[in-house]
């Protein structure tokens, strides 16, 4: 099978595209024909070597742990899915090894759903990890109606996921973004702040009382602001810096694979309650561009790679 890999860490110059032996099956496991994978900011961090203590990493690395695809082939004890079924999912393994940008990835069932049906694969694609993230932080935090919650990178792959499942929740939302992504993050049905200096005087204008919930989808000083801004019982939720969780009392969140946490999000996005923002969109060869797209830092919604 064709895939993207690389053999040692560095910048998106150690991708390429090369052949590779086909993936193999095992008894929970299914091979997903790979319609479209998307990047997300963990892929170029593991591949610059950052992640080298926390995952281990077994070269030649084929990256990529989000996918939109067909299944070609199911595992010995694999009841939730045939040969045909579209799905999409959130390929995380144990090791770095076999990821999603190729022709083919062996995905065990618990990383999985039923695509949403109105999506198209290259939507899909876009789905699992951010939507994932955003809607674990805003459960472990404890959304629900009537609060008002501010989010961090509002305009972002995982922040512009939270802004619309906190709103489909009945919560108020403000969210950081530059200027220009204003128009935008009111379109979700946020009310939207710039970010950088000056920010809790921001937010205190649009909610006096402070916010109910914060969630850090950026680090840096997001936190420490954060926990000024917080009404009496309110708290935080990051995945980016513990001290959200260490000394502030709040959360701190490393996304994990969920069927039923997928299945959530497809029935929000077929019920047209989130819907989904691609940026750009590559093919498998220029999948080293699709990184340093991402890379930028200055992507609205998601990067996609069509296989």
């Amino acid at each position: 099978m064709r895939a993207i890999t690389y053999d040692r860490y560095g910048d998106a110059d150690v991708l390429e595209l090369t052949e590779q032996p086909d993936p193999h099956i095992g008894a929970d496991v299914v091979v997903v024909r790979v319609k479209a994978a998307s990047v997300n900011p963990v892929d170029f961090k593991i591949r610059q070597g950052h992640l080298d203590g926390l995952m281990d990493a077994q070269f030649p690395v084929v990256p990529g742990w989000d996918v939109a695809g067909v299944v070609e082939q199911v595992g010995l004890d694999t009841p939730e899915y045939a040969v045909g079924d579209e799905v999409y999912g959130y390929v995380r393994k144990d090791v770095v090894h076999g990821g999603t940008f190729a022709e083919l990835v062996a995905a065990p069932v618990r990383t999985l759903a039923r695509k949403p049906s109105t999506l198209s694969f290259t939507e899909a694609a876009a789905v699992p990890l951010a939507g994932l993230t955003a809607y674990q932080t805003i459960r472990r935090a404890g959304v629900s109606e009537g609060h008002t919650v501010l989010v961090h990178a509002a305009a972002g792959g995982v922040g512009s996921f939270a802004v619309q499942i906190a709103r489909a929740l009945g919560a108020r939302v403000i969210g950081t973004a530059s200027e220009g992504n204003h128009e935008y993050l009111r379109s979700l049905g946020a009310e939207p702040v710039e970010y950088g200096d000056g920010l809790a005087g921001r937010v205190r204008d649009l909610a006096p009382g402070g916010v109910d919930i914060a969630l850090d989808y950026v680090g840096g000083d997001a936190v420490a602001v954060s926990a000024t801004l917080l009404a009496p019982g309110g708290t935080i939720a990051s995945i980016t810096d513990p001290s959200a969780r260490d000394e502030h009392g709040g959360h701190y969140v490393w996304v994990r694979p969920s069927t039923e946490d997928l299945e959530e999000i497809g029935a929000m996005i077929d019920e047209a309650s989130v819907a989904v923002e691609v940026a750009e969109v590559f093919d498998l060869a220029h999948a080293a561009d699709a990184h340093r797209a991402s890379e930028s830092g200055h992507v609205r919604g998601k990067v996609v790679v069509q296989v």
